[in-house]
């Protein structure tokens, strides 16, 4: 669905307060959720105003958007 809110803790709402408490203490699990969230404002952003964005690089942030919510959920259920 186009502008569909993919923010981690939307994402993951079961993992809520551990997403808190692992940002808090990993400063390095933060970054890999600011950027996630960032890159999924950007690509709402880009479907709700219809911007010219080939559909190659719209994959390839999506695909990107994917890897890091992966490695999210990978640092979430092994810690």
């Amino acid at each position: 669905m186009l502008g569909e809110n993919h923010s981690i803790h939307h994402e993951f709402p079961d993992f809520h307060q551990k997403i808190d408490e692992l940002a808090n203490a990993d400063p390095s699990f933060k970054a890999l959720i600011l950027e996630h969230d960032k890159l999924d404002k950007k690509i709402r952003g880009l479907e709700m105003r219809e911007s010219p964005i080939s559909d190659p690089e719209m994959e390839r942030l999506k695909q990107d958007r994917i890897r890091l919510k992966d490695e999210i959920y990978h640092r979430l259920s092994h810690h």
